[in-house]
C-alpha cells in the first residue's frame, strides 16, 4: 500500500493549490482526481467561460468598429470557432497541471476516491480499487449545478453551465434562470452573439449580492443590448415535449408562458459530498456542507476539507486560500484565518462587476455612521477614450476612523482594479491614504482616488 503525507481528494484550485504547497513543505504528496486536472474551474468554469466571453468582446468590438473610426466588412460570429477556442484553452491550463504536479513531484492518481476509517482512501480507477494511506486528507471535491425541483437537468433543451459551453449551436432564443454570476455572464456571451435572452430571477433584481446600484447599472444595460429581464418571478414549469422549450414563469402581473430553444438553470452550485465516504467514517455535515475549523479540520482527526464544500464563498480563489491555510497549519506554521468579508468578488460579464466588503445598506445595517464616494465612468478621461463610459466606482469609509469597509465596482477592466481595495483594507488603509496615494493619468484605476475623494468632499474631475 502506497503511503504519503498528504493525500488530496480533488485537482480544482483548493485541491492542486494545497497540494503544491505541501509539497513546498517537504509532504509526500498524492492527488486523486476522477476527470480533469484543475478541475470545474479550469475544465468547465473560470477559465474557459472567459475565453469565451473574450471571443463576445472581440466580436462587440468589431460590430462597434465604426465608432473607433475603423470600417470592417462581411463579418460574422463564428459558434463553434468560439467553443473550439475555449476548449483549447481549458486543455492548455489543465496540462498546466500536470507539469506543475510533475516539477512538484506530486503524484496523480487517477479515480473515484472514498474515505475509509484508518487515514485511508479507496480508489476505484475503471473498477479496479486500490487503498492508500495518508497521514493527513485534503477533502476538495467542489460543486456541480443546483437544480430547481421543478427545472430537472436533462443536458440537452435544460443545461447546466457545462452543456451551454459546448452547444453545438447558437440558439435563437434562450431563457436563463437565475441572474448571478453564472447566469449573467451566459447571459451576456448569447445575447452579444444575437442569441434572443431572457432573464428570470426570482429575487427584486439581478445580481442580487450586488450592491443596489450596480444591480440597477447592470439590469439598465442588458436592457438596453435587448435583453428581457423578470425579477420577482419564478419559473415553475418547462414543458419540453415539442421541438423546443415552453417555460411557464409565475411573475408579479400574472403568469406568462415563454418560448426558448434552450433552458439554462444557473441557480447556483451544490457540494459534492455524496458517495466519498464522509458519513462511513463519522465526517460531521449541515446543510450540504462539511463542518471544519478555522483551519479547515472536521471532527475527525487527520480529515480537512476546503472549498465548495465547507462554509464560505463558492469561489475558485477562496478555495486556493483555504487550501494553503489549511496546508500552513498542518505543516506546523502559524498561518492566520482567512478574512472572508474581504473576498473580492468578480463578474465577468459587461459591463464588468467587481465588489468586496460591506454594500452600502449592510454596512448601515451594521451600525456603522457611512461615508459614501461614487465616480462615474462618465467622468474619466480613459474610459471615453476606450469608448465604455457606463459604470461607476463606489467606495464606502466608515465615518469615524476611516475604515474602508467596501467598494462596487460596474465597467470595463473592474474586475483587474478589485485588487487595489483587497490589498488596501488588508493594510487597514483608510480614505484619506488612499486619496493621497497618486495614481497614474489616464488610466480607469484613477476612479479608485476620485471617489474616495468625493466621500471626503475633495474630487477634483466632477
Amino acid at each position: 500500500m502506497s503511503k504519503y503525507d498528504l493525500i488530496v481528494i480533488g485537482s480544482g484550485p483548493g485541491g492542486y493549490v494545497a497540494a503544491i504547497r505541501a509539497s513546498q513543505l517537504g509532504m509526500k504528496v498524492g492527488v486523486v482526481e476522477k476527470a480533469e486536472l484543475g478541475g470545474v474551474c479550469l475544465n468547465w468554469g473560470c477559465i474557459p467561460t472567459k475565453a469565451l466571453l473574450k471571443s463576445a468582446n472581440v466580436f462587440e468590438y468589431i460590430k462597434h468598429a465604426k465608432d473607433y473610426g475603423v470600417e470592417v466588412k462581411d463579418f460574422k460570429a463564428d459558434f463553434p470557432g468560439m467553443v473550439k477556442r475555449s476548449r483549447e484553452v481549458a486543455a492548455s491550463n489543465s496540462k498546466g497541471i500536470q507539469f506543475l504536479f510533475k516539477k512538484n513531484k506530486i503524484d496523480h492518481i487517477p479515480g473515484f476516491a472514498k474515505l475509509k476509517k484508518g487515514s485511508k482512501v479507496e480508489v476505484d480507477a475503471d473498477g479496479k480499487k486500490i487503498e492508500y494511506e495518508a497521514k493527513h486528507i485534503i477533502v476538495a471535491t467542489g460543486g456541480r449545478s443546483r437544480e430547481l425541483p421543478a427545472v430537472k437537468i436533462d443536458g440537452k433543451k435544460i443545461i447546466g453551465y457545462r452543456e451551454a459551453m459546448v452547444l453545438e449551436k447558437a440558439p435563437k432564443k434562450m431563457l436563463i434562470i437565475g441572474s448571478g454570476a453564472i447566469g449573467v455572464e451566459f447571459a451576456y456571451f448569447y445575447n452579444a452573439i444575437g442569441t434572443e435572452v431572457t432573464i428570470v430571477e426570482f429575487l427584486p433584481r439581478i445580481v442580487p449580492v450586488e450592491d443596489e446600484e450596480v444591480s440597477k447599472t447592470l439590469d439598465k444595460s442588458f436592457k438596453k443590448s435587448g435583453m428581457t429581464i423578470h425579477v420577482n418571478s419564478e419559473v415553475t414549469k418547462v414543458d419540453t415535449s415539442g421541438a423546443g422549450c415552453v417555460s411557464t414563469v409565475k411573475t408579479p402581473t400574472g403568469e406568462i408562458k415563454i418560448e426558448s430553444d434552450i433552458v439554462l438553470s444557473a441557480v447556483g452550485v451544490t457540494a459534492n459530498i455524496e458517495g466519498i465516504g464522509l458519513e462511513e467514517v463519522g465526517v460531521k455535515t449541515d446543510k450540504g456542507k462539511v463542518i471544519v475549523d478555522d483551519f479547515y479540520k472536521t471532527n475527525v482527526n487527520g480529515i480537512y476539507a476546503i472549498g465548495d464544500i465547507v462554509k464560505g464563498q463558492a469561489l475558485a480563489h477562496v478555495a486556493s486560500a483555504e487550501g494553503i491555510i489549511c496546508v500552513e497549519k498542518i505543516a506546523g506554521h502559524n498561518p492566520q484565518p482567512l478574512d472572508y468579508n474581504n473576498i473580492p468578488g468578480c463578474t465577468y460579464c459587461s459591463p464588468e462587476i467587481a465588489s468586496v466588503g460591506y454594500t452600502e445598506e449592510a454596512a448601515k445595517k451594521a451600525g456603522y455612521q457611512i461615508k459614501v464616494g461614487k465616480f462615474p465612468y462618465s467622468a474619466s478621461g480613459k474610459a471615453k477614450a476606450a469608448g465604455a463610459t457606463d459604470g461607476f466606482v463606489k467606495v464606502i469609509f466608515d465615518a469615524k476612523y476611516g475604515e474602508w469597509l467596501g467598494a462596487h465596482f460596474i465597467g470595463a477592466n473592474v474586475t483587474e482594479m478589485i485588487a487595489e481595495v483587497v490589498a488596501a483594507r488588508k493594510l487597514e488603509t483608510t480614505g484619506h491614504e488612499i486619496i493621497k496615494s497618486v495614481h497614474p493619468h489616464p488610466t480607469m484605476s484613477e476612479a479608485i482616488m476620485e471617489a474616495a475623494a468625493a466621500a471626503y468632499d475633495e474630487v477634483i474631475h466632477l
